[in-house]
């Protein structure tokens, strides 16, 4: 199993076996969004904030 660092708080995140790049998961200890950038070596981001699109 992979282990990630948050950007956000630096916790230590563990990745399951089925990880795949592009995954949405969030940081247990502050709750922010990361989105799974590479699997070897494991890496993530920031997720990208969704914009509101309110109907159009």
């Amino acid at each position: 199993m992979n282990t990630v660092t948050c950007p956000e708080c630096a916790a230590e995140i563990s990745l399951e076996a089925n990880t795949v790049v592009g995954e949405i998961l969030v940081c247990p200890d502050c709750g922010v969004d990361l989105e799974v950038t590479a699997l070897n070596p494991a890496s993530v981001d920031l997720a990208p904030m969704e914009q509101e699109d309110w109907g159009e």
